[in-house]
């Protein structure tokens, strides 16, 4: 049986995920072209680099939308923690600074690193804010595969629920600013995509470290992890770290939430391939990569 695991040892976030499946040897003009079915193409461009994180070469992959702003990158940004100011926004990166607005929470998402970039302020705008209903709709009306379609709207209802317990209200009307952000689509789609082109049968994964101090959100100053990754991460167990930053986003929690079907150490397997996905963010002491390995078990 062919298992994937999701060595988390600097967190983990959607395009930290993604940059480790094509580092691991998924196909990124397969990737592009079966994200094509969702028909929001011209909001946004792929990039993939590669980079050095304390030594280790990994593959960056981020999302730059095309009213200029980028993703990504930073997103996460969020994280913010630093800094945050930023208020990550969003998920995302998204920089969107956004801040503004962007509540979002935690969103986000991406954690990572994000270095936040981004600047970007933009506000937002862009960023259409997408309802969960509607996600659901451009997933479920697209031509991608059951399979991909399945666990891209299984790792949506994960994170639509976290957000609407926290803000209090009904799925159906969660607007999830992140998560509506398209990095997000992209990230969780992109994830069931690779997921099933690298024929992978069974997930696991490390307990996941979700970082330590603070981050800005919009609705304030609040401890990592954020709301809504502690809310996704329920049962799930959690790693201690003393890295302080946004290690894991909700997007990076949901798919490893409703993924894995077992949190432990390495698993027994023949090893096949191995991938590093980058953050953005440094660390001084510490790679922030997320480390894939696919072998036979």
């Amino acid at each position: 049986m062919k298992i994937l695991y999701f060595d988390c040892f600097s967190g983990m976030s959607g395009d930290m995920t993604i940059g480790a499946l094509l580092d691991a040897g998924g196909d990124f003009s397969h990737l592009e072209s079966e994200l094509k079915k969702l028909n929001f193409a011209d909001e946004y461009e792929l990039k993939m680099d590669k980079v050095v994180k304390n030594g280790i070469t990994g593959t960056k992959f981020d999302v730059v939308l095309k009213n200029g702003e980028h993703h990504h990158n930073h997103s996460h940004e969020h994280t913010h923690n630093h800094d945050h100011n930023h208020e990550h926004h969003h998920a995302h990166g998204e920089s969107h600074d956004h801040h503004e607005h962007h509540h979002h929470v935690h969103s986000h998402e991406h954690s990572h690193d994000h270095e936040h970039s981004h600047h970007h302020d933009h506000g937002d705008h862009h960023h259409h804010h997408r309802a969960y209903r509607d996600i659901v709709q451009m997933i479920s009306e697209s031509d991608l595969s059951d399979k991909v379609k399945n666990m891209s709207l299984q790792i949506f209802k994960k994170i639509g629920e976290a957000e609407g317990k926290i803000h209090g209200m009904p799925l159906e009307t969660v607007h999830f600013h992140e998560v509506g952000a398209v990095d997000s689509i992209i990230d969780i789609v992109g994830t069931a995509i690779l997921l099933e082109q690298l024929e992978v049968e069974e997930i696991k994964a490390s307990p996941i470290p979700t970082g330590s101090g603070k981050i800005h959100i919009d609705h304030g100053i609040y401890p990592v992890p954020a709301p809504a990754t502690l809310e996704i991460l329920r049962g799930v167990p959690i790693a201690n770290s003393e890295v302080r930053g946004e290690l894991t986003t909700p997007t990076g929690a949901a798919i490893a939430a409703v993924l894995a079907k077992e949190f432990c150490t390495f698993p027994s397997m023949k090893v096949k391939k191995v991938g590093y996905g980058a953050g953005t963010k440094n660390f001084p002491q510490h790679p922030n990569v997320l480390r894939v390995v696919i072998g036979e078990e």
